[in-house]
């Protein structure tokens, strides 16, 4: 279902704002802006005071303007077309309008199957392109040009996903491009955010742990004085990387480290978007079923999955190890509870890396194949595999 566009967006130009400068002023991520533009979340009761402020509104008329429905899409459309047509002259409601398309897509990625992104995030990345080469120097050309890397990481995650996590090549092709764009910017968070995409292909994809090792590193010292998120995020794979190293102390150490960047993620974090409360079980479990520790992994596997509804692709995985973490306690009932969710979830994602684990969980649940609950579970697999 298309969203409907308020008038917050129309109020914030008139009063001379960007996104950027109103997520300054209300201390949140230029994202939430963005949410809060399209309709899709409504800023909270308490900020609305602040909000209506800087807008030169009173509380009845940010009301009028968060509710007031305007044609999903005709104005920005309008601007869009005429800077396709004179790319030197297109300015920052344009690039607002790309932004909000480009995060609209994005917020999709971790509900539906990415095969069926694939088309519009390509199309996307066409446009953001050749208005970034065609822009006049100066803030919109830096604004095209950050966007412009943020649609590289997409596609590469897309066609990652889209491959079940095979295609390695044209996956770390669009992160070099990413890379290469936020060195030219000097943007260190866009340039960590790009090496922590390619370590996941060389831990996940490759499975080439020292590799991993390397780029987590690598991209935890690129956002440490920019991102405590990123920062977090990348050391989280540095301990992950070690657990299939079988190294306990580095993975602990690690681990620590990261608990206490993640600590400091405010709303002027640019990455704040990119970690969630359960990151840490979620990574953390992971890392505990590498080192063998399948007890403490379950423990911390089973209270995410839990709590981790909103992100299913991402809950997929959590089950799959989750049940990766019972079946090697001999544990099958319960491995078997855990994996039928994980399945449930693939049914509708299809995300590649739900479906590498899930099927590796399967191979392991081959010495119970003749108890009926394990021989309905490889059923529903099947028609996992075979569906379209």
């Amino acid at each position: 279902m298309a969203h409907h566009r308020n008038g917050l967006a129309a109020r914030r130009r008139t009063v001379g704002l960007t996104q950027e400068a109103l997520a300054e002023h209300m201390q949140v991520d230029r994202s939430t802006i963005a949410r809060w533009e399209s309709g899709r979340t409504a800023p909270q009761p308490w900020m609305r005071p602040r909000l209506a402020r800087l807008l030169h509104v009173n509380a009845e008329g940010l009301n009028d303007l968060l509710t007031a429905r305007l044609p999903s899409g005709t104005q920005g459309q309008d601007a869009l077309d005429y800077a396709m047509l004179h790319p030197g002259r297109i300015d920052l409601p344009a690039v607002a309008t790309l932004r909000t398309r480009f995060d609209d897509c994005a917020a999709r990625y971790d509900r539906v199957p990415s095969a069926g992104l694939i088309a519009e995030a390509a199309a996307q990345l066409n446009r953001i392109d050749q208005l970034a080469i065609g822009s006049a120097r100066g803030r919109v050309q830096r604004e095209l040009h950050a966007l412009h890397a943020d649609a590289c990481t997409l596609m590469g995650q897309l066609v990652w996903d889209a491959s079940q996590r095979r295609d390695h090549t044209t996956a770390k092709m669009y992160y070099e491009l990413s890379a290469d764009l936020a060195r030219h910017l000097r943007d260190t968070t866009l340039e960590a955010h790009a090496l922590l995409r390619t370590c996941y292909v060389a831990l996940y994809g490759a499975r080439d742990a020292q590799a991993g090792l390397a780029l987590a590193e690598q991209a935890a010292e690129t956002a440490e004085r920019t991102s405590p998120a990123l920062t977090g995020l990348a050391l989280l794979h540095v301990a992950e990387a070690h657990a299939i190293l079988r190294s306990t102390s580095d993975c602990e150490r690690a681990l620590s480290r990261a608990e206490r960047q993640l600590a400091h993620v405010d709303g002027s974090d640019a990455a704040a978007d990119l970690v969630s409360p359960t990151q840490f079980g979620r990574l953390a479990g992971s890392c505990y079923l590498s080192l063998g520790d399948h007890r403490r992994a379950e423990t911390l596997l089973a209270s995410t999955a839990e709590k981790l509804r909103d992100r299913r692709k991402s809950r997929a995985i959590v089950l799959g190890n989750l049940t990766l973490a019972r079946i090697r306690q001999r544990d099958v009932e319960a491995g078997v509870a855990s994996l039928t969710e994980a399945i449930a979830e693939l049914e509708t994602t299809r995300g590649g890396g739900g479906m590498n684990i899930v099927f590796g969980a399967a191979r392991e649940l081959r010495p119970w194949r003749q108890e009926p609950l394990v021989a309905e579970v490889h059923d529903r697999l099947l028609g996992l595999m075979t569906a379209a």
